[in-house]
Formats: C-alpha cells, sequence, structure tokens
C-alpha cells in the first residue's frame, strides 16, 4: 500500500478542525444560487412566510428553500424526498443552506405554494441578464416541445379512443361468450374450471363496458372532447413519430441568438402551435426589452391573423408557409401559380388572363375577395392543369399583402430555418434530458408552470456562469 496515494485517518481528531466554508471553492457554482437569491427581493417576488408568525414552531426562511429548489434544479435533482437526502449528506447543501435539513412535504409544499413566485424569479434571472447586456441582435426563434405529464395513456379517454375500447371490449365478450358455449357442451372438472373463469371475465368486461359508456358521454360533454384522470390538465398530443403521441403538456420557449438564452417561455394545452406566434412574440419583446424584433418559427406557427397580429407588435417574422393547395398535389396550378397585382386588383393567371375581383365575403372572421374570369377560362389550353371546375377561383384574404411580404423575406433569407434549428432546438433537448424520462412530476397546468420555470433559470443561469464565469457573475449580481 506504500505505493499509492493514502488517504486521512477516519479517527483522525484535529485541533483546529476545517470550516465548511472551506469545502466549497470560490468558483464553485453554488456559491452563484446564494448570491443570486440574497440579492432578490422575495416579498415583491410573491414568496409567503416572509413575515414570521408570532406564535408557533420557528418556520424556515422562504429564501433558505429557495436556495434548497434552485440548487436542486442545477443539478438535476428536482424530487422534494431526493433533495430531503441531499441536504442531509451533500457538503455543498449543508454550506447553502447552514447545515439545515428540512423534510420532503415541507420542500414539496414550499413549491406548490408559491408557483407564481417561482416563475417570477425566472423572470428575474432574464432582467438580471439584459441589464448585463447578454442580448446582443434583437432576434429570437421560438418552438414548442411536448413534455410527459404524470398521466398515462390508459388515463386519458378521447371520443376516439373510448369509441375504439369500447368496440375492443365488445369483441372481447362476443369471444368469450363462444367460448363459453363451447365448454358448455363438455363435462368433467377442468371444464367448469375454465367456465368459471370465463364467467369473471365476462363480468369484469361488461362492468369496463358500464364505465367506458359514462366515460363516452362525460368526453362528449367537454369543451375538448378529452379526459385525462391522473393530471386533469393534461391531454393527448401527437408528435413527430408516426403513429405516436404523449399525454403531456405543449411546453413554448423563444431563445435568443446571441448566448442562447430563453427569454421567454409558456405551457399550453393545446398540442398545436398555431395560436401562439403573437403571445411568444410579445413575450421576448418585453423580456428582452427591444422596440424592434425579428422572430424565426417553423412552419406549424403559421398563421395569418397571428402574423397580422406580430406586425401590429414591431415583430418581424420568418415563418415558411406550409404546402396545402389541394391542386398543387393533384398535379394542377396552385395558388402560388398566380400573380397578384396590386394596381389593378387583379390577378395573373399562368396562361397570362387576367381575373378580377368579382364578390368579398367573410368566413371565420376573415374577410375574403374572390376573383375569376370565366371567359377567359372557358377555351383555355391550360384548363386541364388549372381547375375541374367551369372557372378557377382564387381566394385572397384582405391582410395578404402581410403574407406576400413574409414570402418575400424568407426567398432572400433561405438559411433562416436552419438558423432557428440550431438556436431553439438544444435547448429543448437539455432540459429534456436534466428532467429524465419521466419529464414533470408534478400534476395540474399552474404547478407545471413552476417546474418548467425552475428548468429554465437553471438552465439560463449555467448559460450565464459559462459566458462569464462565476465570480464576475456574482459580482454582476452584487452590483
Amino acid at each position: 500500500m506504500s505505493r499509492f496515494v493514502q488517504g486521512a485517518n477516519r479517527r483522525q481528531q484535529t485541533l483546529l478542525p476545517e470550516c465548511l466554508d472551506d469545502y466549497v471553492a470560490e468558483e464553485n457554482p453554488v456559491r452563484v444560487v446564494d448570491v443570486f437569491v440574497d440579492e432578490l427581493d422575495l416579498k415583491g417576488l410573491g414568496f409567503e412566510g416572509m413575515t414570521p408568525a408570532a406564535t408557533g414552531r420557528p418556520a424556515y426562511h422562504p429564501a433558505m428553500l429557495l436556495k434548497l429548489y434552485v440548487y436542486g434544479y442545477l443539478n438535476k435533482v428536482q424530487s422534494s424526498r431526493r433533495l430531503e437526502r441531499e441536504a442531509q449528506r451533500n457538503v455543498e447543501l449543508m454550506w447553502l443552506t447552514g447545515r439545515l435539513a428540512p423534510d420532503h412535504k415541507t420542500i414539496a409544499d414550499f413549491r406548490r405554494e408559491n408557483g407564481s413566485a417561482f416563475q417570477a424569479a425566472c423572470a428575474q434571472f432574464v432582467v438580471l441578464c439584459r441589464q448585463l447586456g447578454l442580448f446582443g441582435a434583437a432576434l429570437v426563434a421560438i418552438d414548442g416541445s411536448k413534455f410527459k405529464a404524470v398521466n398515462t395513456r390508459d388515463r386519458n379517454f378521447t371520443a376516439y379512443k373510448v369509441k375504439r375500447r369500447i368496440e375492443q371490449v365488445a369483441e372481447h365478450i362476443a369471444s368469450y361468450l363462444q367460448e363459453l358455449d363451447t365448454a358448455d357442451r363438455h363435462e368433467g372438472e377442468a371444464v367448469d374450471a375454465r367456465s368459471d373463469r370465463l364467467v369473471e371475465k365476462i363480468e369484469r368486461l361488461r362492468a369496463q363496458m358500464t364505465m367506458l359508456k359514462a366515460m363516452e358521454a362525460e368526453v362528449e360533454a367537454r369543451p375538448d372532447h378529452q379526459i385525462s384522470l391522473t393530471d386533469p390538465d393534461a391531454r393527448a398530443m401527437a408528435t413527430s413519430g408516426r403513429g405516436s403521441g404523449i399525454v403531456g403538456y405543449n411546453v413554448q420557449s423563444a431563445v435568443e441568438s446571441d448566448h442562447h438564452l430563453i427569454v421567454a417561455h409558456d405551457v399550453v394545452m393545446t398540442g398545436l402551435d398555431k395560436q401562439q406566434l403573437a403571445s411568444m412574440a410579445g413575450k421576448a419583446k418585453e423580456a428582452m426589452g427591444v422596440e424592434t424584433l425579428e422572430l424565426l418559427a417553423d412552419r406549424g406557427y403559421f398563421s395569418g391573423e397571428e402574423i397580422l397580429a406580430c406586425e401590429a407588435l414591431g415583430v418581424t417574422t420568418f415563418v415558411p408557409r406550409p404546402l396545402t393547395s389541394g391542386a398543387k398535389a393533384n398535379g394542377r396550378f396552385g395558388k402560388q401559380d398566380f400573380v397578384y397585382l396590386p394596381d389593378q386588383d387583379v390577378y395573373r393567371c399562368p396562361a397570362g388572363a387576367m381575373l378580377p375581383r368579382h364578390m368579398t365575403t367573410v368566413e371565420k372572421g376573415m374577410t375574403l375577395h374572390r376573383y375569376w374570369d370565366r371567359a377567359s377560362c372557358t377555351g383555355c389550353r391550360l384548363k386541364p392543369q388549372c381547375t375541374p371546375s367551369i372557372e378557377r377561383r382564387v381566394t385572397r384574404w384582405e391582410h395578404e399583402a402581410v403574407i406576400d411580404a413574409l414570402q418575400t423575406r424568407m426567398d432572400l433569407r433561405p438559411r433562416a430555418m436552419r438558423e432557428r434549428r440550431s438556436l431553439v432546438e438544444h435547448p429543448f433537448g437539455t432540459i429534456k434530458a436534466w428532467m429524465g424520462h419521466a419529464h414533470f412530476l408534478m400534476k395540474r397546468l399552474p404547478n407545471v408552470k413552476t417546474e418548467i420555470s425552475l428548468h429554465i433559470l437553471a438552465y439560463n443561469m449555467k448559460r450565464v456562469m459559462a459566458v462569464l464565469g462565476t465570480t464576475p457573475l456574482m459580482e454582476a449580481i452584487r452590483a
């Protein structure tokens, strides 16, 4: 053993033992957590328990519990029970909490009861990043990703799922009844035992059928025709894999281009991103404190009304238009093959004919103009490639000029979507890796928003420590 590095004797006593601070290096990230929380106005952020009760057992200070959570999410320890264990054995946490070790219920209750305050603390760190000048170019990319909830697929019901399960149960009942008829033609103890088992299975299936019938009526009565039993706010959502899907939440994020920090986020209960563009653009613009903003998003966010709303906010969007034309899919000319001439308010068709406006209608709150020219279509040589109808009609939204300007911007910036992927997809992958396979630990939308805020605070804090270093960051927080 003489040629190996020797450890200290566990029973060796020292006259002047080391203090706890000696075990935590000056560059340790735990010191950033300590300084950040100490500089927060916890009462202003809305944390409860800032004024202790005059009687009863003394409570833990909210600052200590907040430090415990921020440290836990920085180190992929999100469970209250695991945080309880870490507080008892982790030297860094002993230093951070002053050797306090609250029980898991106290830790869990603090997170549940201070959800909006946790979200405000996350927003406060974004404000700090803005004050440090970390948001350079006024450019963000937004995206949404599906995160699993505490709810399995079997405990989520949609109209389609209930219908399929009723059909499956009916098939199983019919199959067991047929087997029971066959068993009745034979005699013996084994046959009797088998008949008893079949009767039990049929009774269970009939009880399940009764439950499914009641669930079918309840699903039909819900506004979104969906019910989740474990987490009532979780929703079934399709994912990119064919035939796959999860029961969870749609997390939205806006990532700035300079240091890939998440400047704004939200959690929604719908699987589609189409209605989230203007909302996320407004949050990102406010968080960055800029007058104008460029925003990159994928085609799932394309919506004329949302793009128009972004224009009103001073946000310039770059969103590819989805190719949903049925005519193009069938090998005929699509709308993009018709050129609009604003001076004359007409469309020029691929054959060169002019299609004037004939009518205006309102559909789903949108004012639409219709253009056609029956005389030009009647003898047109390109008509088989254009339309099977008497004439080809082209529809134009009253604010279509906004979409035309967007398409021009996309043509002039062909690498916009590659730039979007490099900005916004990596943070989602990183956070999901930290969360583990189960993703969210808490139920209901307000609690889920608290969880994702803590993850995003931890992500941003790690990014800033990597960019500035721990010591400069602590000096900036204190300044």
